[in-house]
């Protein structure tokens, strides 16, 4: 990723600690915006790939409106797109993240669309079916139910989510019972279907035995299968006729603050468990498909020696080089807003 771009008449003049609500997106993140549509949201994403970006700035340099901004345009774009804080959200266990995010979208939407898709398949027109009772109740009403349509459920299913080798069995097997039970076949009463819920949130109110009953291995989601479970959303997200998911994680500053008014507050072995955890996500990012990470964070996360990022150096040795450059590459994995807003001349065009 080597080609260079300057960005033209960027003059924000905003100063440090005004609301977020006051800024103004400038020329050049409007310019970087609609670059990472074009390149990521439109061809990378959607083609299968999978990237993390950062973005760094001092407070005041449009960070958290820019990522907002971009989120909501990747839902406009048919993405699922979340937004985390990591004032409220712990970032030094994946899954946190995974159970932030499943917990921000309605996954009984997205199974409800792979519903329709099934109906369809079948033959039917979803829209015909009434609101309030199931495909399967709508058949036996018009007389139109047999047994070859009860299979042919079950091979839909399995096609959709068991028989998808990137889904992890037992998320295939919840988000089977579960469209089923949108279907009407295979019934799932409704302390099952809360229960499947409860292990795809993370829950641990989830008992193990409950779930064994249900077909499932008993196991639950930890911190060494999260990005598992993760890669398993999105390609349910994806039956369900998205394009791919979007996660954007703010104020990861909060790993090296230590204010006694926030809500979490880092020890060092959990800033280090942090630091490793983002680590092993840039690793692993190409076993990931259809997905975008943005980290937002202030500047002295990376100008703090002791405590931020270059205290790590597993972490800031795959991340380093991309700060050094002298003119702003829009294809950069790390944003620096500072250097966006002050930049006065952009030339277009460039290479991946």
């Amino acid at each position: 990723m080597n080609s260079e771009m300057e960005s033209c008449n960027l003059n924000i003049g905003l100063s440090p600690g005004e609301e977020n609500s006051s800024l103004k997106i400038s020329v050049g993140a409007n310019f970087l915006t609609d670059f990472w549509n074009e390149k990521y949201l439109s061809q990378y994403i959607d083609m299968g790939g999978s990237k993390i970006k950062f973005l760094t700035g001092n407070t005041g340099s449009g960070k958290s409106l820019f990522l907002e901004s971009f989120l909501t345009n990747a839902s406009r774009n048919n993405y699922i797109a979340v937004n985390i804080s990591a004032k409220s959200t712990w970032v030094h266990d994946f899954k946190e993240i995974y159970t932030a995010s499943f917990n921000k979208i309605d996954i009984f939407a997205c199974l409800e669309k792979c519903a329709a898709k099934i109906i369809e398949e079948l033959g039917f027109n979803n829209e015909e079916i009434p609101n309030g009772i199931s495909f399967i109740d709508h058949l036996s009403d018009t007389n139109q139910l047999n047994p070859i349509i009860k299979r042919e459920i079950r091979l839909l299913l399995g096609r959709m989510f068991l028989q998808n080798p990137l889904i992890d069995n037992n998320f295939a097997i919840c988000a089977s019972l579960l469209t089923g039970g949108i279907l009407g076949h295979p019934m799932l009463e409704d302390h099952s279907r809360e229960l499947l819920l409860l292990w795809l949130s993370g829950n641990k109110e989830a008992k193990l035995s409950e779930v064994r009953a249900l077909g499932l291995s008993p196991s639950r989601i930890t911190k060494y299968n999260a990005r598992h479970m993760l890669r398993s959303l999105v390609e349910v997200i994806k039956s369900a006729g998205y394009k791919g998911m979007l996660i954007g994680i703010d104020d990861l500053e909060i790993l090296i603050e230590s204010s006694g008014l926030d809500e979490i507050r880092y020890t060092k072995t959990r800033r280090e468990d942090a630091y490793e955890s983002i680590r092993e996500l840039i690793d692993e990012i190409d076993t990931l498909k259809n997905i975008m990470f943005i980290f937002s964070f202030d500047r002295n996360l990376i100008d703090d020696d002791n405590l931020g990022l270059k205290a790590y150096q597993a972490l800031w040795m795959r991340i380093q080089n991309e700060i050094e450059s002298q003119r702003f590459n829009y294809f950069t994995d790390i944003v620096d807003m500072d250097k966006l807003n002050k930049c006065n001349n952009f030339q277009s065009g460039g290479h991946i």
